[in-house]
């Protein structure tokens, strides 16, 4: 499917007007409609209840290390004793590589 600069401009042109048509009109007229109001709070607490609670706990327990590690990378990075971070804690250094975390 090759489009040519005229139909790629006019998808653009098109979707760029749509989002701006779709914020005004969540802005001006959702946002402050009471019902609205109640049934999207409604919905977010049921996800986070559904899922979100157990799909974040489970993230963390599978990188729990990982997360450590990070953290700890960072309180040595704002003190700029990188090298020191890397000689005391070599295995935290190396779960950082190896998840792509450092180069």
């Amino acid at each position: 499917m090759d489009l040519t600069e005229k139909q790629i401009e006019k998808v653009l042109n098109d979707y760029k007007k749509r989002r701006e048509r779709e914020n005004k009109y969540y802005h001006e007229v959702c946002k402050n409609n009471e019902e609205f109001m109640i049934k999207n709070r409604e919905r977010a607490k049921n996800h986070y209840h559904q899922k979100g609670k157990d799909i974040k706990k489970e993230q963390y327990e599978d990188n729990k290390e990982f997360i450590k590690s990070r953290s700890l990378y960072y309180y040595y990075k704002r003190r700029d004793k990188i090298d020191i971070f890397k000689e005391k804690h070599e295995d935290k250094y190396k779960i950082l590589t190896d998840k792509g975390f450092l180069v």
